[in-house]
């Protein structure tokens, strides 16, 4: 599982909402709408998607 790599995308703005979420969104690496980063499919990462996942899109699940 860890060498799949899945597509995420920041759709709504982070600006509102809880610190530890904008550190999620930050830690994924993405920073602004719109942007799209290619993240390896961990657990870690998975957790991070789980919790803001109001916030992006993934793809390639």
């Amino acid at each position: 599982m860890a060498d799949k790599m899945i597509s995420v995308t920041l759709v709504k703005s982070t600006s509102g909402h809880l610190k530890n979420h904008k550190a999620c969104v930050r830690g994924l690496g993405l920073r602004r709408i719109n942007h799209t980063v290619e993240v390896e499919d961990t657990r870690a990462v998975r957790g991070m998607i789980n919790k803001v996942n109001y916030l992006v899109r993934v793809k390639g699940e």
